[in-house]
């Protein structure tokens, strides 16, 4: 540029300003905005459907490890419980008064370390049955996740062909679709 305003541009210094000056036109123009959004919305319902995944896998993993731990615990209930029967049959065989007493004692004192352990135990069991619910949730979260994802792909291709074949009714079709996995992500983030 000069200083007596005289400016020189070539061609495709035109068509860019031209391109920046005005939003794009036509079907080309429309197509590249839905799939923009489109694919934004693909890629944060990709996120938390490998998010949810992987929390289905930690909670189910968190279940397996406290059904493990409840059972250790019914085992030991089962190992007092064999202490507690065979003290029972001492009582019957001890010679002695002191001795039965002293046999009475421990088989108290097994029922009471059973009843703790029992309990113990069965609270594992209800926390694993609880990490098991949390699994099969994030499962089916993590299903309506893939779904929306799905759909938006399939919206994205839509509007593929309907920018090659330049059909206007391609590109409803395309719009229909995206409100679909739309609608699906909006269940899935509302967990339904």
């Amino acid at each position: 540029m000069s200083g007596s305003d005289f400016h020189v541009h070539g061609p495709h210094d035109h068509e860019l300003e031209h391109a920046a000056q005005h939003e794009p036109k036509g079907l080309a123009g429309q197509l590249a905005v839905i799939t923009a959004i489109l694919a934004t919305l693909g890629a944060f319902f990709s996120y938390m459907g490998g998010a949810t995944q992987a929390n289905a896998g930690l909670y189910k993993n968190n279940a397996a490890i406290t059904k493990t731990e409840a059972a250790n615990r019914w085992n030991y209930y089962q190992a007092k419980s064999g202490k507690q029967n065979l003290a029972e049959l001492a009582v019957d065989l001890a010679p002695t008064e002191e001795q039965r007493a002293r046999y009475r004692d421990k088989i108290a004192r097994y029922e009471t370390e059973k009843n703790e352990i029992k309990l113990h135990a069965e609270k594992l069991e209800a926390e694993s049955a609880d990490w098991d619910r949390k699994s099969d949730e994030q499962m089916h979260l993590h299903h309506r996740w893939a779904q929306a994802t799905t759909t938006l792909q399939v919206g994205i291709a839509l509007a593929a062909i309907a920018l090659l074949t330049r059909r206007r009714w391609m590109e409803y079709a395309t719009v229909g679709v995206g409100f679909v996995g739309t609608a699906l992500g909006v269940a899935a983030w509302l967990h339904l």
